[in-house]
């Protein structure tokens, strides 16, 4: 989220496939380690044509914070094993209403692993080694190629690339697609915005109904990823549908997600997400 990018058509969330069970386990033991500095960089080139959109400064609003209710988990399932607040954990959920504590926090492990890069950019060690083994599953499944669009960001770029989006089209506008400086996911290390090779949709909803982008939404959970930021959660998570923005949680937290059916952070755990700062 938070790259300049074609005005998006509105599209329907690719749903969740089943997957392999095994790829889970065998997954479930990646080691961490060390990873770099992304959230989302804009793309270089004419800027997109300014939807129609809400006016207004969002972050002064009269309506509540939602607060999701946490969803069942299948039993055994320990909702309190990793902190969601704690940034460097592979559970916090960042988004509006909660920012990374501190604003300011960098990841301790950033690499580049060993793939395709549109814009070279890190993640950390965990991270990286389920891409490779994601993207390498892609191709000897589904002949498919992956390029990593953007990852790590830190705070100071998310600060440019925020009042750029600000720049040109607006603050209202920007608080939809762009997180703010301290808010991002990218600012974790945790996510990765991935695009097809030969490029096709890159950073538009249109992705959603590429080769690549189906089998992602299909099978990303298998290695650990969620897709962010689905069609139909905008009010819960805040932004619009981005179908190339893939979140690592893990792989036992995006089975039990799998699952249950859940589709976003917010949910599963119960805390507060929405649209507004």
């Amino acid at each position: 989220m938070g790259e300049l990018r074609p005005r998006r058509a509105r599209a329907t969330a690719a749903a969740l496939l089943g997957g392999a069970l095994i790829v889970v386990a065998a997954l479930s033991g990646c080691a961490t380690g060390g990873a770099t500095a992304a959230d989302h960089p804009r793309r270089s080139g004419t800027p997109h044509s300014k939807p129609s959109r809400p006016t207004g400064d969002p972050s002064v609003s009269s309506r509540p914070t939602p607060t999701v209710t946490p969803t069942p988990t299948a039993v055994g399932f320990d909702k309190a094993a990793q902190s969601i607040d704690d940034p460097a954990s592979t559970w916090v959920v960042a988004n509006k209403p909660r920012g990374l504590k501190p604003p300011e926090y960098v990841p301790g492990d950033l690499v580049y692993p060993d793939v395709t890069y549109v814009n070279r950019q890190p993640m950390r060690q965990e991270v990286a080694t389920a891409l490779v083994a994601m993207f390498a599953a892609g191709k000897a499944e589904a002949g498919l190629e992956f390029s990593v669009q953007s990852a790590y960001r830190s705070y100071e770029s998310q600060v440019r690339v925020y009042n750029d989006d600000v720049a040109r089209n607006g603050q209202a506008y920007a608080d939809t697609d762009t997180a703010r400086p301290g808010h991002s996911e990218h600012q974790t290390g945790l996510a990765v915005d991935i695009s097809a090779v030969p490029a096709k949709c890159s950073l538009a909803a249109c992705f959603a109904q590429t080769p690549q982008g189906e089998w992602l939404a299909a099978n990303a959970w298998r290695f650990g990823f969620l897709l962010r930021y689905p069609a139909d959660k905008v009010p819960v998570t805040g932004f619009t549908f981005e179908p190339w923005h893939f979140r690592y949680i893990g792989a036992p937290l995006a089975a039990q997600l799998h699952a249950t059916g859940v589709t976003t952070l917010e949910e599963f755990f119960g805390v507060p997400g929405g649209t507004t700062y």
